[in-house]
């Protein structure tokens, strides 16, 4: 299938794409175990393969404006951060576990991408793994880590966050923890997933990935600038 315009084909993939994310939604509600991120994905790939659309013309159609919004969905992240009740909250507790997930979040990817002896640019950009991608790609353009590959370990890490995290929840209540471990290891996939347990949840992994992102982002280039990488 091709478009005679790129405005036209701008508009099909973003109907697409926002046609597979309803659905997936709606399939989430009905099947709580489903994740709604994998799901639609899937969508896309079906949608194109019936309409016999090429990946890489519905790619370079969709990539520009939704590039564009990734920005500004990040930043209405604080929204969400706004709503959350920090009364009685543990603020020392939570303030020390996002500074461990932070370094462990790039440390230990990036040491076994050394031990598996990766090329340098490649430890680099597994630097990045535990961030949302807007704030993964400035800290990889800062260290200079492969943008491409970085944006690659982020989507991945987050795709498999997602999918992964009902079936390791099964024996945890606490829409918090939840939440905030969804935040932490999957960034902007994990904060989908976890709107879709509760509000609470949501507001968590909100908060897991917005500060997070800005630990990392402080101490990331001044560690690799420091160790001279």
């Amino acid at each position: 299938m091709t478009f005679d315009s790129v405005f036209m084909a701008t508009l099909a993939a973003v109907l697409l794409t926002l046609a597979a994310h309803v659905i997936a939604r709606m399939l989430a509600r009905k099947l709580s175990w489903l994740p709604m991120v994998i799901t639609a994905l899937v969508l896309v790939l079906v949608f194109l393969f019936l309409l016999q659309w090429e990946y890489d013309n519905y790619y370079s159609a969709a990539k520009p404006i939704f590039d564009h919004l990734l920005g500004y969905v990040t930043v209405l992240l604080a929204v969400p951060l706004a709503a959350m009740n920090f009364k009685g909250l543990p603020v020392k507790k939570l303030s020390l576990i996002v500074a461990i997930a932070s370094v462990i979040g790039a440390l230990l990817p990036m040491s076994l991408a050394y031990l598996f002896s990766l090329s340098h640019d490649s430890i680099l950009a597994f630097a990045t793994r535990s961030v949302t991608t807007p704030i993964g790609l400035s800290v990889a353009d800062l260290i200079n880590a492969p943008l491409a590959l970085a944006n690659l370990i982020i989507i991945v890490s987050g795709l498999i966050g997602g999918a992964v995290a009902r079936f390791l929840f099964r024996g945890i209540n606490d829409d918090r923890a939840k939440g905030l471990a969804l935040g932490l290891a999957a960034h902007a996939f994990g904060t989908v997933e976890a709107w879709q347990i509760s509000h609470t949840a949501g507001r968590y992994a909100a908060f897991g990935l917005a500060v997070n992102g800005l630990v990392t982002a402080i101490w990331v280039p001044v560690f690799i600038s420091a160790l001279g990488i």
